[in-house]
């Protein structure tokens, strides 16, 4: 009996550690904003709107992979990113590079702080 319960308690860690992360829980990646430092407010401004656009690309997917887990672990025991994937990295690069553009704008007094 206690071995079934420890057997039971790994296997539902292991499967619950391959579950994909839903986007708002995915820090993001660090990107210098003086990456953007030679942009105008108006070339900032572009360069933000294309990358939350991605971001919410990226998000939408990472989002749909999680869903998909939480069924699959619910109705086979695995996960379907373990296999397929998911764009956890994609999220955080695209967050980060938000972040930095943001970043870019303050201090070039595009935005207010």
């Amino acid at each position: 009996m206690k071995n079934t319960i420890i057997l039971s308690t790994v296997a539902a860690t292991i499967l619950m550690s391959g579950c994909a992360n839903r986007p708002e829980s995915i820090a993001a990646s660090y990107t210098s904003h003086e990456r953007y430092a030679d942009l105008t407010c108006d070339q900032l401004a572009s360069t933000m709107s294309n990358a939350r656009a991605e971001l919410a690309v990226y998000a939408d997917k990472q989002d749909t992979a999680a869903n998909m887990d939480a069924g699959g672990v619910f109705l086979i025991l695995i996960p379907p990113s373990a296999f397929a994937g998911d764009s956890e990295a994609d999220v955080a690069k695209w967050k980060g590079r938000v972040e930095a553009i943001e970043t870019a704008q303050i201090k070039k007094k595009c935005i207010a702080d």
